[in-house]
């Protein structure tokens, strides 16, 4: 740090070295090395979940024993008195017990931290074989926190459970995610010390194995306990939208904003159908775009190298203009994932920038053929001036501590800036081809939409009266079916992939609406200061806005409008 480290820093500091202690994914997703001896894969446990408790109170404790120095630390107090607060809360509701879901659980977890591993040296690959060999102990702490979920009430969604064995059964199959990763990593070292190559495919085998029964053990042993509905009801859902938000939100009415911005984004599309076809109708304007031969890439080499050069070239034209990009952050790497679960996403930087930020594909299989103009606001989203900027300059900010460089990310705050980086993107012009207007208004109508569907299934609400431009049963509450209905009426995507969308908001309740509420926040937070700046006939500079906000590091967002409230 070029700030010298005050005593609020040095617990913030101590609390990351003591949670990459306890989590070998926090030390991989870091770059920081396997201590001699450690666990290679998180412990996924009851007792795993209470060791890492226990630290959150430990440092809430020493946290209120200090004073704060400066306004450095007055946000740092802020920040890890909300998240560590919701986790104690959300540990004491035991939510580490019973929770099944197809992104963001013990199997899905534990099968993408392999992603994230070094394979570049024959230690990092000693390392990976040793690493493999720990996944069936890694299941196995899942399943008995599972066991003990279920025996105090806290059963998972049946549909999960059956989603989840299948992502398994599909990690472990002779073409699945093991065995490309092998596959990748031997042909990647031609020449392997025969000891080693043998090593790989052995702890290969295990893993696969594992992954495998762990599938035939959720639907053989666990999918009777499960509940056969997927919602999780009201009290539950606030704690998760607190715990994804870092706010407290009326949901009611944030159920209704979501329905009128939906219908305001529909608005808008028809408009951008005007200019492609002459007529509003949405559907034959996407009709059109995917038609079009020069919107469209064939297979996924072509489709990474359009990420790779869209990207290179968003940092090119943003840097110096409209933000200021340190040089580390001028390297993004576009990827092809091999889970082959339909998701497209960010991981960040190691911490030393040895490792660059990624734009992970992880394409569904089957899918050989993508159009540009649905993605074009992907890439903004998940590059630059997306995720890779926001974490980028936060891992970049030396004043800050390691907690708030590194390990605070609340997706109100993440994924609402990478939804304002997209309609930002549209401001400065970089989306005024019609096709990538529509792409970025159909990316936002999905997250406007999964406002409404989100709450109104986990909260059972009534479904809403059908309007223009989509149409779906408007009788009894919301249920997967209807919401399937919903969806699929308001979204011009990949069957497949939105599939995969559904299945996530039914067994994540509380993330998928914290995008679009996270954008509706930071927008609110630029447009006071905004207001505030020209009332005092000043000129607000949307540069400086953004590189103050973004140097504050991952927040929550009560803490990220309270750090950024105008003076008086």
């Amino acid at each position: 740090m070029s700030r010298p480290a005050s005593a609020v820093d040095d617990i913030a500091n101590q609390y990351v070295r003591d949670l990459a202690a306890l989590s070998p994914g926090i030390r991989i997703a870091l770059g920081h090395p396997d201590p001699p001896g450690a666990p290679l894969l998180d412990d996924h446990s009851p007792d795993g979940a209470a060791r890492r408790n226990d630290l959150n109170v430990a440092t809430l404790r020493a946290l209120d024993a200090v004073q704060a120095r400066d306004e450095i630390d007055r946000v740092t107090m802020d920040a890890m008195h909300e998240r560590l607060e919701v986790a104690i809360e959300s540990h004491e509701w035991g939510r580490h017990l019973g929770d099944v879901n197809v992104i963001a659980s013990a199997l899905p977890d534990i099968r993408d931290t392999f992603e994230l591993v070094p394979t570049e040296t024959v230690d990092d690959l000693e390392s990976l074989a040793n690493r493999l060999a720990e996944v069936p102990a890694a299941i196995e702490g899942h399943f008995e926190a599972l066991a003990a979920g279920i025996a105090i009430g806290r059963r998972p969604a049946e549909r999960q459970v059956r989603k989840v064995a299948e992502q398994a059964r599909l990690a472990a199959s002779a073409d699945g995610f093991f065995n490309r990763l092998l596959l990748s990593v031997t042909g990647a070292h031609p020449g392997l010390p025969e000891a080693l190559s043998a090593r790989l495919v052995e702890q290969t085998g295990i893993a696969r194995e594992a992954f495998g029964a762990a599938g035939d053990r959720l639907l053989g042993e666990f999918v009777a306990d499960a509940r056969p509905t997927d919602a999780c009801g009201r009290d539950e859902y606030q704690l998760a939208s607190r715990r994804f938000l870092g706010a407290t939100v009326d949901l009611d009415e944030t159920y209704e904003w979501g329905l009128d911005l939906l219908r305001g984004i529909i608005a808008e599309q028809q408009q951008v159908a005007r200019e492609i076809t002459g007529s509003p109708d949405i559907a034959a304007a996407v009709a059109a775009l995917d038609t079009d031969p020069a919107l469209k890439l064939h297979g996924t080499d072509a489709l990474r190298e359009w990420m790779q050069q869209l990207s290179d070239a968003a940092i090119t034209a943003l840097d110096g203009t409209h933000f200021d990009i340190p040089e580390p952050l001028h390297r993004l790497e576009a990827r092809i994932s091999d889970s082959g679960t339909g998701g497209i996403y960010y991981t960040g930087p190691s911490d030393d920038f040895a490792r660059p930020g990624r734009i992970w594909w992880s394409v569904p299989a089957g899918s050989t053929e993508f159009t540009t103009w649905r993605e074009t606001t992907t890439v903004y989203h998940e590059g630059v001036p997306g995720h890779h900027l926001q974490v980028g300059m936060s891992t970049a900010a030396t004043d800050l501590n390691d907690w708030r460089r590194n390990l605070c990310w609340t997706s109100g705050h993440g994924e609402g800036w990478a939804l304002y980086a997209e309609r930002l993107m549209a401001d400065l012009g970089f989306l005024d081809h019609p096709g990538d207007r529509m792409g970025m208004l159909d990316a936002q109508r999905l997250r406007a939409a999964r406002v409404v569907l989100d709450i109104g299934v986990h909260l059972g609400k009534p479904m809403p009266e059908p309007f223009a431009g989509g149409t779906w049963s408007a009788t009894g509450v919301w249920d997967a079916e209807q919401a399937w209905e919903f969806l699929s009426s308001q979204v011009t995507m990949d069957e497949a992939v939105l599939r995969f969308e559904l299945d996530r908001y039914l067994g994540w309740p509380g993330q998928a609406p914290s995008y679009a509420v996270g954008q509706r926040v930071w927008e609110q937070i630029r447009d006071e200061s905004r207001a505030l700046a020209e009332s005092r006939a000043g000129r607000f500079s949307a540069k400086a806005f953004h590189t103050r906000a973004l140097g504050l590091g991952g927040l929550g967002l009560d803490t990220l409008r309270r750090a950024l409230a105008p003076g008086p």
